[in-house]
């Protein structure tokens, strides 16, 4: 593991949830016709974020320091992943919330860790399908569906 590389990570992600979290209530707080305001969703993403931040800075104070193991960067998973989450947020509209995040986490489990296809799928499949239910239905937030031509 690269010390180095994970703090700067754990820094540039803790400064991009803030950010979600700031930009977040700048937006208005009721939206017609839901129940949860439009400023939820990016403020509890923005926290997560900030939170998840937080844990890997404290975890790379506590890296054991060797030099003798340096391992590769991936750019190639890097890339694949920065050009899903592209897709992903050009698709997101067009297609829709379930079908796009099941796609974006099935590509993203398949290339970090490959095999185990099954369940990828069934992991990806029941957390679009959980948090759409529980934003839209539970918590009456909106959120792009299903595409038109679906329906």
């Amino acid at each position: 593991m690269s010390k180095t590389f994970d703090r700067i990570a754990a820094i540039t992600f803790l400064a991009v949830g803030a950010l979600f979290m700031v930009e977040s209530l700048r937006i208005s707080k009721s939206a017609y016709g839901s129940a949860v305001g439009p400023n939820v969703f990016p403020f509890l993403l923005g926290l997560i974020l900030v939170l998840l931040s937080i844990k890997l800075l404290f975890e790379t104070a506590r890296y054991v320091h060797s030099e003798s193991e340096k391992q590769p960067l991936q750019y190639k998973k890097f890339f694949i992943i920065l050009l899903a989450a592209v897709f992903y947020a050009a698709l997101l509209e067009t297609v829709g919330y379930v079908i796009t995040t099941f796609v974006f986490l099935v590509i993203g489990f398949q290339t970090m860790e490959k095999g185990g296809l099954w369940k990828s799928v069934l992991f990806a499949a029941c957390f679009s399908l959980g948090v759409y239910g529980l934003y839209v239905k539970l918590l009456q937030g909106t959120l792009p569906s299903w595409p038109i031509w679906l329906q």
